[in-house]
């Protein structure tokens, strides 16, 4: 395989570094000019285009390395673990593919099926969800051992590989165990986010990720060569290294030195799951996401509510229209904290949630003049929005779109210094109260997530691929992403970049600062509790079309101008 320091050739690239990336919340105060206002179908340049298939991702590394997969003659599924692999050196506050967790919604096209793949672990067996309750500071417990879940992330890419891939295995991890080594430029979001969790760092993480006893900035240069040692392990050994092996050991000693839960037979017994896609129609496209055990549905509920209005008369991001919108995602947040469940526990009432009928019910309850109050159906808990989303497409029309955490940036901040991994913290998002609820953290469940990757089928085929970070605000960017590209036409670049509102807990509407001013003051005047924010999310997406034979002959590609993220296409030779 070619040096990773030679350029990609036959490629159209889109750079999209202007902003600035979350750290300790998804919503950030930043903004730059070209992200400014983009808020209505004003017809505009569309993002990177490729004959030969597309990515887009948080990081120009990480979009490098699929685009190089999909350029050797490797499919998505390959390119897709190329990804994971390299944003876990890019952004190791945001994703790893070693102690982190996800979602991935994928389309296989010579299946011509969409399957769910779930990432997301089991609480330890040892799990005491007490400790969380008598913690007399509930998030001094996020930065601990104990907050640490099953990690699924590796398992669930090697499954993916497994069952889909086409290239050694060995090969999707060079790109990744070379930018590990030889080191990569910190970025603006790195360097906040490493300097926001510092005081949380080990002696050890703080020599990675510091210098002279301060945190690396922006512009500093940062090797990670345990990483590249744990990464050559499991490109020669696969996911067993991890669960059970010798990397599992690793983990295992760290955590119980800091005293957590996990345990050596916990990542033993894991192993990736399959379960049920869920859809709707939606105006003649079919919008399919993850279904339980993930509360993705909340997406298609609340785009579900929006089929009950003209929406495209409504206009973009008219006061009108993010009135409605908002009224309809908050019934859909109440929803996802009534309906969480799994498949054999609690499983979601998908029958009603996505029927017309509950829909027309929701619209009709609806106040047009006025801003309903929120009144949450149980207890509630923050979820973490320091995550990143990809998206993958190749020349055969394969899809995939995998939403992937650690939970906070960097996790638990528990570092396993042996083996560059940082350990995610997803016990912390768990609701302690009242005791055995759904959402608590009981031993051997499942961890339920409202990550939201999502496609979009037209004609049977995906049309859209899109997902975003950002938490509880997830579901509600990808519905407006849907919306937008659906009612509104828009292309794909515009869709990501046009303004958005998300609900948030306990009764506040968070609007971006590029909606205009007047509509967030007649927001205000319908009752909202308007809170101007820079930023909510942090999308990807891209769409294909095809000949009249059904083949893909073009891609198009988004990377979010609210950040750092690039899109690439790759072009195929006549």
């Amino acid at each position: 395989m070619k040096t990773r320091q030679t350029l990609v050739l036959l490629v159209a690239i889109v750079f999209t570094g202007l902003g600035v990336l979350g750290c300790a919340q998804d919503v950030v105060e930043t903004t730059t000019a070209a992200a400014d206002a983009i808020d209505t179908a004003v017809a505009r340049t569309d993002g990177p285009t490729g004959t030969g298939g597309m990515v887009a991702s948080a990081h120009r590394r990480a979009t490098e390395a699929g685009v190089e997969i999909l350029e050797l003659g490797g499919n998505a599924f390959d390119a897709a673990v190329a990804v994971a692999a390299t944003l876990t050196v890019v952004e190791p506050m945001n994703s790893n593919i070693f102690g982190g967790y996800g979602t991935v919604i994928l389309y296989d096209a010579e299946r011509g099926e969409i399957r769910y793949l779930d990432n997301n672990g089991r609480f330890p067996k040892a799990t005491n969800s007490d400790v969380f309750r008598e913690a007399e500071r509930l998030q001094d417990m996020m930065r601990t051992a104990k907050a640490v879940s099953t990690p699924g992330n590796l398992h669930g890419f090697e499954a993916l590989w497994e069952e889909h891939g086409s290239l050694p295995w060995a090969d999707l991890w060079e790109a990744a165990i070379f930018h590990a080594d030889e080191g990569v430029g910190v970025t603006a979001p790195l360097g906040r986010a490493i300097a926001g969790t510092w005081e949380h760092f080990s002696d050890r993480a703080k020599e990675i990720y510091g210098a002279g006893g301060e945190p690396l900035g922006e512009g500093d240069w940062l090797g990670q060569h345990e990483l590249a040692a744990s990464m050559r392990t499991v490109a020669a050994e696969g996911a067993a290294s991890l669960y059970g092996g010798s990397l599992g050991e690793a983990i295992i000693a760290e955590i119980e030195r800091r005293d957590g839960f996990l345990a050596m037979e916990d990542l033993v017994e894991h192993e990736a799951e399959w379960f049920e896609p869920i859809s709707i129609d939606y105006r003649g496209y079919e919008v399919v996401t993850a279904g339980a055990p993930s509360n993705s549905f909340a997406a298609l509920v609340a785009a579900g509510i929006m089929t009950r209005y003209d929406t495209p008369a409504l206009g973009s991001n008219t006061t009108a229209y993010l009135h409605r919108f908002a009224e309809a995602t908050k019934h859909a947040f109440w929803a996802r904290l009534q309906y969480a469940g799994g498949p054999e526990v609690n499983p979601p009432p998908f029958d009603m949630l996505l029927s017309e009928a509950h829909w027309q019910e929701q619209a009709d309850a609806l106040d047009a003049a006025r801003a309903g109050r929120f009144e949450p159906p149980g207890p509630t808990s923050t979820e973490g929005a320091d995550t990143t989303h990809f998206v993958i497409a190749d020349r055969w029309g394969n899809v995939v779109s995998a939403t992937v955490t650690l939970g906070h940036g960097f996790g638990s901040a528990v570092f396993v210094e042996d083996a560059g991994i940082w350990l995610n913290n997803s016990m912390a998002y768990s609701t302690y109260e009242p005791k055995g609820n759904p959402m608590d953290a009981t031993p051997g469940n499942r961890k339920h997530s409202s990550k939201s990757p999502t496609i979009i089928m037209k004609d049977g085929r995906p049309w859209a691929a899109i997902g975003s970070p950002g938490g509880h605000t997830i579901p509600q960017t990808v519905a407006q992403l849907a919306i937008n590209l659906i009612d509104f036409q828009m292309d794909v670049q515009t869709a990501v970049d046009a303004g958005r509102v998300a609900f948030a807990e306990p009764d506040v509407l968070l609007v971006e600062e590029r909606v205009p001013e007047s509509v967030r003051a007649e927001l205000e005047a319908l009752g909202h509790n308007v809170r101007s924010t820079r930023r909510i999310g942090l999308a990807h997406a891209l769409r294909i079309e095809y000949n009249a034979d059904g083949h893909p002959t073009r891609f198009i590609g988004a990377a979010d101008r609210r950040a750092v993220g690039t899109a690439v296409g790759l072009d195929t030779t006549p």
